[in-house]
């Protein structure tokens, strides 16, 4: 048992008036028929009545009983005695132990309440046998069946009590975990996010920042003896910003990337290879085997996005002179391969990625294809040029996804 009684909600504060009223109206009545019947000591029972209600009435507005069993018990103690005293004067006062075994049950420990609910109920029959100055099992039924009533119900609203308590509890854990669970999610979604903003970053903005830089390089380099030559370098590198800039629009209106609008991937491919040729000192050629087929657009954005980032990695590391970009439909995957002749490295000695240097390319290809459940193949060595393989899993679009 908690060592205070539960606390109070609107349903308990109703009862609990209907119980204070209950108690003042059946000491009203005890003191009531006493003057009315003009009994013998009808003073003293008026009196007794009034010192009981008052001594009864200081319980409720001291919230230390509702806090405390020992005061409980204590003013429990004290409203007993005064009505044992009105109960010596009045047979009237027997109906005051219904309300009491309530209170006794309510305020004191089980043990403790049951015990003062049977000595209640033997002080209520032996005072109303007295007053009859005769005994008999009738004088039983009513205090003993009333202790029985308000041991099943007190003892009823406890076990609800408690499995209201206990239904609260799990309600405020659900709550809680459901909470902790929409956070964990929210968490998820931004690293996901975050993640693959630094793809798209990576692949889109940065790789263009790079060709433009390069391009300037050039024109600078080509100064002053070749202006011609510059120019078409400067040229190069603003239409590079151009087209950078409309992609980064498009990517922050979250739209499907500019090179794909109103066209197929292949052509997108192809296109790319040709402005890639154009800007820099590299024969980038273009193939398609298979029959084409309909794919998904996150499929054909991974594909030209990896396709991107590769041959950009081709012009800035590989000193390369050639590379081939093959885009193949192969049954149930579709393939792209990129093939050049620069001067390799050693897949297993890569350099960490790094905000100043870089490095990040290969691990957002990884990325990006393993997203869609592909493989990315990259084979490469010192002086043997590099070639990488991706390959993707031919999925139906869904009927929300458009179509090329």
């Amino acid at each position: 048992m908690n060592t205070a009684a539960p606390s109070l909600t609107p349903t308990t504060r109703a009862l609990a008036w209907c119980l204070h009223l209950l108690i003042i109206g059946l000491l009203a009545l005890t003191a009531g028929r006493a003057l009315a019947d003009g009994r013998p000591h009808a003073g003293a029972i008026a009196t007794g009545a009034a010192v009981c209600a008052v001594v009864y009435a200081t319980g409720p507005v001291l919230p230390r009983i509702r806090r405390s069993r020992r005061a409980a018990a204590l003013w429990l103690t004290a409203v007993g005695a005064v009505w044992l005293v009105l109960l010596a004067l009045s047979a009237d006062a027997v109906w005051v132990a219904f309300p009491l075994y309530f209170l006794q049950l309510h305020l004191l420990p089980r043990r403790v309440g049951l015990t003062a609910v049977a000595a209640t109920a033997a002080a209520a029959i032996a005072g109303f046998a007295a007053h009859q100055r005769s005994f008999s099992p009738a004088m039983l039924i009513g205090p003993a069946l009333g202790a029985a009533v308000a041991v099943a119900v007190v003892w009823g609203y406890q076990a609800l009590y408690r499995e209201s308590e206990h239904r609260r509890r799990l309600i405020e854990e659900l709550t809680a975990t459901r909470a902790d669970l929409a956070e964990a999610q929210h968490t998820a979604g931004v690293l996901a996010e975050r993640e693959r903003l630094a793809r798209e970053i990576h692949d889109t903005l940065a790789q263009g920042l790079s060709s433009i830089q390069l391009l300037l390089r050039a024109a600078e380099r080509a100064l002053p003896d070749r202006p011609d030559t510059a120019a078409r370098h400067v040229e190069a590198a603003r239409q590079a910003a151009v087209d950078d800039l409309a992609e980064a629009r498009r990517f922050v209106a979250a739209l499907t990337p500019p090179a794909l609008q109103d066209t197929t991937l292949a052509d997108a491919l192809a296109r790319l290879c040709a402005t890639t040729g154009a800007r820099h000192r590299l024969a980038a050629r273009f193939h398609l085997t298979g029959d084409p087929a309909a794919l998904p657009t996150a499929h054909e954005v991974a594909l030209l996005r990896l396709a991107q980032s590769a041959l950009a990695n081709t012009v800035r590391h590989a000193g390369a002179t050639t590379a081939d970009v093959t885009l193949g439909y192969l049954g149930d995957h579709i393939a792209l391969d990129i093939v050049d002749d620069g001067h390799g490295f050693d897949p297993g000695r890569l350099p960490a990625p790094d905000p100043a240097g870089g490095g990040f390319g290969l691990a957002a290809m990884r990325a990006r294809v393993h997203a869609l459940g592909g493989t990315l193949t990259i084979e490469s060595g010192p002086g043997h040029g590099t070639a990488l393989a991706a390959r993707l899993p031919l999925a139906p679009p869904t009927e929300n996804e458009p179509r090329p």
